[in-house]
């Protein structure tokens, strides 16, 4: 296997392996206000998290580290073309962690509900407009080679914005939603549990027919693409995934509920990666200018630097996080909150 390919591979790991993590995380922030009537309450669901929220954002760090060293025309082009949608998703994830530190420091209940707002607008916005980002690189973006070399994105933030793009943006956030109950339900016990588990599954249905929409649609606009069959397995183990939780949540089986909805974000991310495929971004004006991988990929020196420090450094990332969801795998209850300092 080319290492462009192989680096391509690396980064969409990395990007699944940030939204099925802080997948749940945002779901989590969404649940406030549905689920916490006061504040013990709230600081027991900000608690099911506390421990990892910043870990699972490390995905998206080093998924951005590779692909400014791996790709670094998909890297510029992107980053500018995307430029405000990503200051609204920094200045989102940047409220969001504040307002984990700093809700129990103030005085009075309107100092913690300003931050328990970020806490909640914080998680809606990043995976809303990450639907739409991954949904318009799927789709196809207005991009024309430059004559110095390069690609330009020729749109606005209103392009981004179309139909697709939107549908892609409330399927993420419907599923990370869920994703985020299930996680409550699977590390809390007694009334807030089975509120969870109600409440996921009242937004599970719509996960799914959000979820299915935009599959569909994802096929139909690549009937002519050399990984049709990819990405209709995709979107087809998605699809049974995304079912699966539903019913197993349904069943009370959280574990198994979680762990299919890990798989049904896995593979929806599969699909919109596989619809990519050749190519990093597809120009919505004319297919010649599309940026495939081997044209933007970096030199073969540092790829294969990048490889030996990847073989090294991931094992090692994963091991830490797994160690981290072992310590911290048992559930909570409002007594245990209650007392606790945060």
């Amino acid at each position: 296997m080319e290492l462009s390919i192989l680096w391509f591979l690396i980064v969409g790991v990395f990007l699944i392996g940030y939204f099925v993590l802080d997948g749940f995380d945002f779901g989590v922030g969404m649940a406030l206000p549905f689920l916490g009537r006061d504040n013990t309450d709230r600081r027991l669901l900000i608690n099911t998290i506390g421990p990892v929220w910043d870990l699972n954002e490390t995905w998206l760090i080093v998924a951005g580290a590779c692909l400014f060293a791996a790709f670094p025309e998909w890297y510029a082009t992107m980053f500018s073309g995307f430029y405000l949608a990503l200051l609204l998703i920094l200045v989102a994830l940047i409220l969001r962690g504040v307002s984990f530190e700093y809700r129990h420091q103030g005085k009075g209940q309107k100092w913690t509900r300003w931050f328990d707002q970020f806490i909640f607008w914080g998680s809606v916005l990043p995976p809303l407009l990450w639907g739409v980002a991954f949904a318009n690189l799927a789709q196809g973006l207005p991009i024309v080679p430059m004559e110095n070399g390069g690609w330009m994105y020729e749109g606005t933030l209103l392009t981004l914005l179309n139909p697709y793009g939107l549908l892609g943006g409330l399927t993420l956030l419907l599923i990370s939603f869920t994703h985020g109950l299930v996680f409550v339900s699977l590390k809390t016990a007694g009334e807030m549990r089975d509120r969870a588990r109600a409440l996921a599954t009242k937004v599970g249905i719509a996960a799914i027919v959000a979820g299915a929409a935009f599959l569909v649609w994802t096929i139909f606009q690549h009937l002519d693409s050399e990984m049709l069959w990819a990405i209709i397995l995709c979107s087809a183990l998605a699809a049974v995934a995304l079912i699966g939780g539903w019913v197993a949540n349904l069943a009370g089986r959280e574990g198994w509920a979680f762990t299919a909805n890990a798989i049904a974000i896995v593979f929806a991310l599969l699909a919109v990666f596989m619809s990519l495929f050749p190519n990093l971004m597809h120009s919505s004006i004319d297919p010649a200018y599309s940026m495939s991988i081997k044209g933007a990929a970096s030199s073969q020196m540092t790829l294969e630097l990048m490889s030996w420090v990847a073989i090294i450094v991931m094992p090692l990332v994963i091991a830490y996080q797994a160690w981290t969801y072992w310590v911290f795998r048992r559930r909570l209850t409002r007594d245990a909150i209650a007392v606790a300092a945060h």
